[in-house]
């Protein structure tokens, strides 16, 4: 009866496994059939009107080949199913074209809608409007800019350059030039382009110098990551003569750039100072985010006593607002909760603000939207559940996490939550369910990196775009500027020298801005590239970091498995049980960029306890650390040692006639550096190479091809962090020596 339990056992773990592996590598896989799957794409490019073939159109893939087309207007340039083609040409608007299958393709481009400098002089001549009338539009233009802000940031822009266009030829009063650009930064901030919002509210600030702006001016540099240049603009406007709720603002501001910059006492104080006036003059709304903001600084400060009465008191203020301020409040206490393990307390909150979300919409604000829907709510109470180890309850809460995220098309959430459930019913002995559900999560992890990538691709095209419209407005001023300088020579002939002067300052003056134009743009550019090599750089990673050499997996399994067919069930037992924790160890470790040097050591003593047990007559192995070493204190990236204690097991130590030896060396260079090495004397590369079989020989080591593109990726992003050189021990080639270099600053 107890063999059956256990070859059971084995059976079912054997499937999660298999699940795991097949998993792991599908993504690897999908890429590589897609890259064999490219095709020479045939088209021809028209003007929409007047049908005449476009020629020197520049065609290009996103992140691929580039063409452009011949007098005839055709072009050929190699594709793949999925890619977005670009045409652009100087007279044309661009056109983006999703391919979706072999076929020929046919492209119709649309003229820019560009105007004659002499017909424009003649529609001023002949109509030109009062300043009144284009005051008017100005404003009108501005209204409607206002109205696209949330909706569609180019239109938005758009109509910025038409409220400029419409003074003519003539320059906008300074109000007019700081409201423009004091929009253009507002549009700049709400999409996130801190950078651009920061150089729009300085223009502002130069036409114009308003409380309002400089208090947006700072807040950007926040942002943006300019703390210091914050703090400086915040304390000088609390020299200006600002109002109670501009105070508010500022020592608001202030605190919210010390705890970006971690120092929360300063913090504090600053929230304190606010929270003094808003009481004085009662600014509610402020008391009662200044409230919340106080006790999330002493949360972050380790003092949760006083952070608990703050929130107490944001939540009693809150619920007298509205449902939705108070349902923001709950969730954000609900969080402080779960960060002081205080689990019934945040199942409390989050079941309430389950039931209030039902009566109120939070989808008009896209933020408050991904924080208080109920797909997040089910899946925090699950997890505060789970830490309790209550794991039947949190299962129902799971389950409508995932249809919910799967309603919402919510793919993080329900990523989250399916592998949640996997957790749950694996520590349950529910394998057939754990492994169900492990499948939908490594579909979900494929689909949301598809969707990733898109999503990239998407927002930088978005900012090139606006960099584009917003370089409209500084050739317009330019335009303008140059203009002006020509009518000056032409009524005021008496003073030819001095005008020729001015007109050589302004063209000087406009080359330096398109120098420094062009400068910020290849700057944005450049650093949007390096954004998206970045991400792409990190989910490779992750792909890799998830994928475990299956053959060590099913030569353990193997290995239990003959165990159990000679009836010595106490070895499959021990042997299972640290199979077990080895396996453990590798799934809290997959999403993680990096661990301790110590849970590293953790896992490779298993690994190679686990090796020496099934191979006791071919080695003796002892692992070595310098009494200096702290190994808490150096981080190395997961599984990073693995293949190489396996090649030396499986084709160095396994086929030596003799017992061999096998010695792991942890040493500390400095205090900077830890040099590790993996020393065996078993029969060597040469030996192992000629041994294989032709069938091996064209296999190729996933471990050792993975651990490559590991170390090659980790040395791109953190520039030659990790150093790796494998050698001979002894002058007949036998014995192998990996000697891998770990810096502590990665």
């Amino acid at each position: 009866m107890y063999v059956y339990l256990v070859k059971s056992l084995f059976l079912k773990i054997t499937i999660v496994l298999a699940f795991f592996v097949v998993g792991t590598t599908a993504y690897a896989q999908q890429r590589a059939a897609a890259e064999a799957q490219t095709f020479m794409l045939s088209g021809t490019i028209f003007d929409d009107e007047l049908l005449e073939p476009i020629s020197k159109a520049n065609i290009e893939i996103i992140g691929g080949a580039y063409a452009t087309s011949s007098k005839s207007g055709d072009f050929r340039i190699r594709a793949r199913i999925g890619d977005q083609l670009i045409i652009k040409s100087d007279l044309f608007e661009p056109v983006y074209y999703d391919i979706k299958n072999k076929q020929s393709i046919r492209i119709l481009a649309k003229r820019s809608e560009r105007e004659d400098n002499t017909s424009a002089r003649k529609r001023k001549n002949s109509s030109a409007p009062s300043k009144d009338d284009s005051r008017e539009v100005f404003t009108q233009y501005l209204d409607s800019a206002r109205f696209y802000l949330k909706k569609d940031a180019k239109v938005s822009i758009e109509f910025i350059t038409k409220a400029l266009e419409s003074t003519g030829e003539e320059r906008p009063t300074n109000t007019q030039n700081s409201t423009a650009f004091e929009l253009l930064g507002d549009i700049n901030d709400y999409w996130q382009q801190f950078d651009l919002a920061v150089e729009n509210y300085k223009s502002s600030l130069i036409s114009q110098s308003r409380i309002p702006v400089k208090i947006k001016l700072a807040t950007s540099y926040r942002k943006d990551g300019n703390h210091q240049e914050s703090l400086q603009e915040y304390t000088s406007l609390l020299e200006d003569g600002l109002s109670n709720y501009q105070r508010v603002e500022v020592f608001e501001g202030l605190g919210d750039t010390y705890i970006a910059i971690d120092e929360l006492d300063k913090a504090v104080e600053s929230y304190q100072n606010a929270l003094a006036i808003a009481n004085d003059h009662l600014i509610t709304p402020k008391i009662t985010n200044l409230n919340s903001k106080i006790g999330e600084a002493y949360a972050a400060g380790g003092s949760p006593n006083l952070a608990s009465d703050y929130f107490d008191n944001s939540l009693e203020l809150a619920a007298n607002e509205n449902k939705t301020r108070s349902v923001t409040e709950q969730n954000k206490v609900a969080d402080f909760y779960s960060s002081n393990k205080e689990y019934d307390k945040e199942i409390e909150l989050r079941t309430a603000t389950l039931g209030a979300l039902d009566s109120i919409d939070i989808n008009k604000d896209v933020v408050l939207a991904d924080a208080l829907s109920q797909q997040r709510q089910n899946y925090k109470i699950a997890n505060a559940l789970i830490a309790q180890d209550n794991y039947q309850a949190a299962i129902p809460y799971l389950e409508k996490s995932v249809t919910q995220a799967d309603n919402d098309d919510d793919l993080v959430v329900q990523k989250d939550a399916t592998r949640k459930l996997s957790e749950i019913y694996r520590d349950l002995g529910d394998f057939d369910k754990a492994a169900d559900s492990y499948e939908s999560y490594v579909n979900l992890v494929d689909e949301l990196y598809s969707r990733k990538e898109q999503e990239l691709s998407q927002a930088a095209r978005f900012s090139r775009d606006i960099a584009l419209k917003q370089n409209r407005i500084t050739s317009l001023e330019s335009q303008r500027q140059l203009n002006e300088s020509r009518y000056t020579l032409a009524f005021e002939n008496q003073e030819l020298i001095e005008t020729n002067n001015k007109v050589q300052q302004w063209i000087i003056a406009s080359l330096i801005a398109l120098a420094l134009l062009l400068l910020v743009t290849a700057y944005i550019l450049r650093k949007n590239v390096r954004q998206q090599k970045y991400a792409n750089n990190l989910l490779a990673l992750k792909s890799l970091r998830t994928q475990m050499n299956p053959h060590f997996i099913f030569n353990a399994l193997n290995s239990v498995n003959s165990f159990i067919a000679t009836n010595d069930e106490r070895t499959a037992n021990k042997y299972l049980s640290d199979f077990s924790r080895l396996m453990r160890s590798v799934l809290e470790n997959s999403d993680e960029d990096f661990i301790p040097l110590s849970k590293e050591l953790e896992l490779l003593t298993i690994y190679t306890k686990l090796e020496h047990f099934r191979f006791k007559d071919k080695f003796e192995y002892e692992i070595h650390i310098d009494p200096a070493l702290q190994v808490s204190e150096f981080m190395i990236p997961p599984m990073l040692l693995q293949p190489y204690i396996e090649n030396a097991v499986w084709h160095g130590l396994r086929y030596k006639n003799t017992k061999g030896r096998l010695d792991i060396y942890f040493d500390q260079i400095d205090a900077e550096t830890v040099k590790i090495q993996i020393v065996d004397d078993g029969i060597g590369r040469l030996k192992s190479k000629e041994l294989k079989t032709e069938n091996q020989k064209k296999q190729r080591s996933k471990g050792m091809g993975n651990i490559k593109k590991r170390i090659a990726i980790l040395n791109e992003m953190y520039k030659d962090k990790v150093d790796v050189l494998v050698s001979d021990v002894f002058e007949n080639t036998e014995g192998t020596r990996v000697t891998l270099i770990l810096k502590k600053d990665l």
